[in-house]
């Protein structure tokens, strides 16, 4: 809340970086909204009990809001290749109108790419005893729970690829565009023009990291058998804590946005 209060305020930050942070940060915000205040009630309470509808809205909804977070950090890739590989195409190519497709794009492209897992799941069968082992509705438990009931192969392909696609697909493109951008700085004379253009690209190779190494630990085969206890601290680490730490390097590791949050802070 306080990037996205930084980023409407401060009109030093109304450049396309920034937008683009100030929707990650809302997206984040989301993302946790989607799985935290259940995980909460059932530490809280004896009764752990979800119903097959929210079960299905919160696998689509934490689901979406995941493939958005991918989409998202590869359009964040692509702002600082085009500002630092190409600088005199910047202001021309990132306009506020094309940022503005690239968010929508990220949005609504983000909560169609899910829906045909959830089509699949909301067609497994389920038998008793109907217990998920984990503090949400991920997909490999719900995987293994209708496996455990009947042979799932086709489902657990389809959601396997689909995952791996996104994934793997998202990750080259961030890596190809840094692998350009450090080609293109290791190029520029100053020493301190270089490190200008690295702490640039620091931050969001942090979160990439984090975020990338959870993920792929998780869902590139889902349903695969792996240890409940390793699924579950990856699940948790990259739902809840990623979110976190990202909020945290974007706002200490940047100049411009803690200029920005002094401002806010103060009410000027």
């Amino acid at each position: 809340m306080a990037i996205l209060c930084a980023v409407r305020w401060d009109h030093q930050l109304h450049t396309p970086m920034y937008i683009l942070l100030a929707n990650f940060s809302f997206l984040e915000i989301c993302y946790v909204t989607s799985d935290v205040p259940n995980m909460l009630v059932n530490f809280l309470f004896k009764t752990k009990t979800i119903s097959f509808t929210q079960r299905l809205l919160q696998l689509y909804f934490f689901f979406s809001l995941d493939t958005t977070e991918c989409l998202f950090l590869s359009v964040m890739a692509y702002d600082p290749f085009l500002a630092i590989c190409h600088p005199l195409h910047y202001l021309t190519v990132m306009t506020t109108k094309f940022c503005s497709s690239l968010v929508i794009f990220c949005w609504v492209y983000g909560f169609l790419w899910f829906l045909i897992p959830v089509v699949l799941v909301t067609q497994l069968p389920f038998c008793d005893p109907n217990v998920i082992d984990g503090f949400l509705c991920d997909l490999g438990p719900l995987l293994d729970l209708a496996s455990a009931c009947i042979p799932i192969p086709g489902t657990v392909l389809i959601c396997g690829t689909m995952s791996s696609l996104l994934i793997f697909a998202t990750f080259f493109y961030i890596s190809g565009s840094y692998t350009l951008v450090l080609r293109a700085v290791m190029q520029v004379p100053s020493a301190a023009g270089r490190k200008k253009a690295f702490s640039t690209c620091s931050s969001h190779l942090a979160v990439v990291f984090l975020f990338y190494g959870s993920v792929m630990i998780t869902y590139v085969s889902p349903g695969s058998g792996q240890a409940q206890s390793m699924q579950k601290f990856t699940t948790l680490f990259y739902s809840v804590l990623t979110p976190l730490f990202n909020s945290v390097i974007y706002s200490l590791r940047n100049k411009e946005m803690k200029d920005g949050l002094k401002k806010v802070l103060r009410g000027s």
